[in-house]
């Protein structure tokens, strides 16, 4: 069978390979970026918006294109990084949002050699059928359409050298995404220690099999939300075997003709899944987007545990202290919490912890709506775009930016991810859920 001509014949899967891919990218923007410093020099200022506005549209591509051959930690972390569209320059986050979706697929040679050296058995052996063609390729792995004894099956297939290559791959692009948001690495080491944690963990498959059974059943009461039954017998560390849905990705719907009653259904089942994991597992889906999610008779069915994250009690307790308007309105006691946090640091001087303080009560009153109100309207366009323009507002705050210091505990990157991507998804469907449930 010919192969589609998108897909990718081979991937460099050695450490030593990946990473001189990567540093030959990142010596190429670096490059870029210093000519773009050289004209800006001799340049009116009209002009340099212009060479930087073009100067980000090559690198992002170049970028970009690097990340999706070698897919793993680089595609994961585009993926991340676009799914917050202030986080990013424009040319960047449009390059990066393709990560959400769908990457390259390998071919079928490699993956058949997977598969038979993860099982040591053929493929025929193993399935009644198997479409040698992915059905969808993301990060770090790719899912084909198999069938044995009947039953239509998912498999997703990790791509060759991606867990082998995390850290490594982490270390190098670190660089090149500091330069691209513009931070400093003292400023944000334990968030990224946080995120190659996670990322490490995704590429274990033998645990997202278990967190996925783990949670299917502690959430098994909630209405209208279903998972996939999974098949460890024909599962391994670089292969999961699940039942194949059929159904409509949670963008796809929410885009489609679906009356209020039927958003407003899958959004309450949505609200209710994360309400249930966060406040009552304590154990959370952290990659809220929207290929993570099928629509399928009205039911909301979740088919990836990849990236999980766990919380304390005692974490909880100080992160959800904040939605008490009380605690807000009281410096004395706002400040206490806030250093609990992390968020102000023992270093700032009065300037510095006025300006957090300010920012931080800002960012609560916004972020903490949908919970004050018992019902609340996600197809409201204000709600949204208040979060954008803050988030803007903050990324081009030079006083903001010359703060100093590692900020906020490394537990609320993913807790905040989460809650960023479900209010994401609530408003792409338009729907109205009920926030306060017993």
């Amino acid at each position: 069978m010919a192969l589609p001509s998108s897909s990718q014949d081979r991937i460099r899967s050695t450490p030593l390979t990946r990473i001189a891919e990567l540093a030959g990218t990142g010596a190429r923007v670096g490059l870029n970026y210093l000519k773009y410093y050289g004209q800006r020099a001799v340049s009116p200022d009209t002009a340099a918006t212009g060479l930087r506005q073009d100067l980000d549209t090559v690198n992002a591509k170049a970028v970009y294109d690097t990340f999706s051959r070698l897919k793993g930690g680089p595609l994961k972390l585009a993926q991340m990084l676009s799914m917050d569209e202030n986080l990013l320059p424009s040319a960047y986050a449009k390059q990066f949002a393709q990560a959400q979706y769908s990457a390259p697929p390998l071919s079928w040679p490699l993956v058949r050699r997977t598969l038979e050296k993860e099982f040591g058995q053929s493929v025929e052996t193993l399935f009644d059928s198997f479409t040698p063609e992915a059905a969808h390729g993301a990060s770090i792995g790719q899912v084909h359409l198999a069938t044995r004894a009947g039953q239509k099956l998912a498999v997703k297939v990790q791509y060759p050298g991606v867990a082998d290559s995390m850290r490594s791959d982490l270390r190098v692009v670190k660089p090149v995404a500091l330069q691209i948001l513009g931070l400093r690495e003292e400023d944000i080491a334990h968030y990224f220690e946080e995120v190659e944690t996670r990322l490490l963990e995704e590429t274990d498959y033998h645990l997202e099999l278990s967190r996925s059974q783990e949670l299917a059943a502690a959430c098994a009461s909630l209405a209208h939300v279903r998972f996939p039954t999974y098949y460890p017998e024909r599962c391994s560390r670089r292969v999961l075997t699940m039942d194949w849905i059929d159904g409509l990705t949670l963008d796809r719907f929410a885009d489609g003709p679906a009356s209020q009653a039927e958003r407003d259904q899958i959004g309450q089942a949505l609200w209710d899944f994360y309400a249930h994991q966060i406040h009552t597992l304590h154990l959370f889906h952290a990659d809220p987007h929207p290929g993570n999610f099928l629509v399928s008779n009205g039911e909301l069915w979740v088919l990836d545990f990849g990236c999980t994250r766990a919380i304390t009690p005692e974490f909880h307790a100080k992160q959800f202290a904040f939605l008490n308007p009380e605690l807000l309105e009281d410096d004395v006691k706002f400040e206490a919490a806030l250093r609990s946090m992390e968020v102000l640091l023992p270093s700032d001087g009065p300037v510095e912890q006025r300006k957090v303080m300010d920012l931080a009560r800002e960012s609560i009153e916004l972020l903490s709506r949908p919970f004050r109100t018992g019902r609340f309207d996600f197809s409201e366009p204000s709600f949204m775009r208040a979060m954008y323009e803050m988030g803007d507002a903050n990324r081009q705050d030079q006083t903001l930016l010359s703060l100093r210091g590692a900020r906020g505990r490394a537990e609320s990157v993913y807790l905040n991810r989460a809650y960023f991507g479900l209010f994401s998804l609530l408003h792409r469907l338009r729907a109205v859920v009920d926030t306060v449930r017993s």
